[in-house]
C-alpha cells in the first residue's frame, strides 16, 4: 500500500523519541582521538597498523542507517533532521526523503531501500524518487513500538528489531514487549523472540547458521542458532560491551566474510572473532551508532557517528547479505 510522504510542519512537530537522553549524552561526550587499539594480534589481520580514518561528510544532526549503493553513494539516515540522504564520497549530499526519525536501513534482494521508520512505527520500502510503501506496521493487530534496525536473511525474508527506544512521545506502547521479527514476501509477520530488553542491531553469519542481536539495555550481544525455516534456537550471550552513560552501547553490527563481527560500543567499533573474543577496538572521535561495508570491493567500513560520517579501509571484505544472495 503506497502512501504519499508526510511533509507538513505539524507532522514534524509531533516527532519526539525516548532515546533522546542517550543520544544527547553521546553527542556531548568529549571526542576521542582516532586509535587502533588491539587486544589480540589477530586484530591486525583485519585492519592495517597504518590505516587512516577519513571524514566523508559532517554537519548532520544524528546519523544512522548507512547503506552503500553500488551506484557510488551512501544512504544515511538523520534522526534529528528527519531526512534520509544520498551521501557521495566527496561529501556532497542530496535529500532523498523527509521522514520522521528514520533509523536502520538495508537493501533487499532487488536492491531496493528498506528503512525502519520510527515515527510511522513501520518497516517501509523507499523508491528512488523518495516515495515510500509501508511493508508492515502491526503484529497481531497492535502497532509496533519503533522498528530500529533491519537485515535481509539467508531465506530472503526481512528481519528487524522493535525496541521502545524511539517510541514517539505521547503515543502508547501497544505490544507489551520488545521483539525481534521476521517479515516474509507475503507480508506475514512472525515473532522470533521477545527475550531481549531493548533489541537493536542485528546480523547473520556468512554461512547463515548464526543470528546476532544486540541488546542495548543489557550492553551485550546475543547469538542464536538459525534454522532454514526461519526460527531461532539456543539463544546465549556472545559478548559484552560495558560502559558508562554517554559512552555508547551495542548498536549497529556488521560481519565480514570470515565471520568476524564489528559492533558499535563504548568509544568506537568493537571487533570480535566468531568465537566471541574481543580482538580490538577502532576508536572513533565521536560515538558511532551504526556502520556498513562499501566501495566497489566492499572493503571500506563506513561509520555513522553522531554528526559525522567516517570511513576506514579494512583488510577484509565485508559480508553483504543481499549481494551474496543474488549470486
Amino acid at each position: 500500500m503506497g502512501r504519499d510522504n508526510l511533509r507538513t510542519t505539524a507532522w514534524f512537530a509531533a516527532i519526539f523519541f525516548t532515546c533522546t537522553s542517550e543520544a544527547s549524552a553521546q553527542a556531548k561526550h568529549p571526542p576521542h582521538e582516532f586509535e587502533l587499539r588491539a587486544e589480540s594480534p589477530a586484530f591486525w589481520k583485519l585492519v592495517r597498523h597504518d590505516a587512516k580514518l577519513e571524514t566523508v561528510a559532517s554537519g548532520f544532526g544524528f546519523t544512522e542507517g548507512p547503506v552503500w549503493d553500488k551506484a557510488g553513494f551512501l544512504y544515511v539516515s538523520d534522526e534529528e533532521i528527519n531526512k534520509i540522504y544520498r551521501v557521495y564520497p566527496d561529501g556532497h549530499k542530496e535529500e532523498l526523503i523527509a521522514l520522521g526519525d528514520p533509523d536502520g536501513s538495508t537493501l533487499d534482494r532487488q536492491l531496493r531501500l528498506l528503512d525502519c521508520a520510527s515515527v510511522l512505527r513501520a518497516i517501509i520500502r523507499i523508491s528512488p524518487n523518495g516515495q515510500y510503501t509501508v511493508l508492515a506496521d502491526h503484529f497481531e493487530g497492535k502497532r509496533f513500538n519503533s522498528p530500529n534496525d533491519v537485515v535481509v536473511g539467508p531465506d530472503g525474508a526481512i528481519y528487524f528489531t522493535d525496541p521502545t527506544l524511539d517510541l514517539p512521545q505521547g503515543e502508547a506502547q501497544e505490544i507489551p514487549f520488545q521483539g525481534v521479527y521476521r517479515l516474509d514476501e507475503k507480508g506475514e509477520v512472525r515473532l522470533l523472540t521477545k527475550d531481549l530488553t531493548q533489541p537493536n542491531g542485528l546480523a547473520f553469519s556468512p554461512d547463515g547458521k548464526r543470528f546476532y542481536v544486540d541488546d542495548s539495555q543489557q550492553r551485550n550481544i546475543r547469538v542464536y542458532d538459525f534454522s532454514p525455516d526461519g526460527t531461532l534456537k539456543n539463544g546465549r550471550i556472545f559478548g559484552e560491551e560495558p560502559g558508562g552513560k554517554g559512552q555508547g552501547v551495542p548498536d549497529g553490527v556488521k560481519v565480514d566474510r570470515k565471520g568476524n563481527l564489528l559492533v558499535t560500543g563504548p568509544g568506537g567499533i568493537w571487533v570480535w572473532d566468531k568465537q566471541g573474543r574481543h580482538l580490538g577496538t577502532i576508536v572513533v572521535p565521536t560515538q558511532p551508532a551504526n556502520l556498513t561495508w562499501g566501495d566497489k570491493d566492499y572493503r571500506t567500513l563506513y561509520i555513522t557517528a553522531t554528526t559525522t560520517v567516517y570511513k576506514i579501509r579494512m583488510e577484509v571484505r565485508g559480508f553483504v547479505p543481499y549481494l551474496e544472495q543474488r549470486r
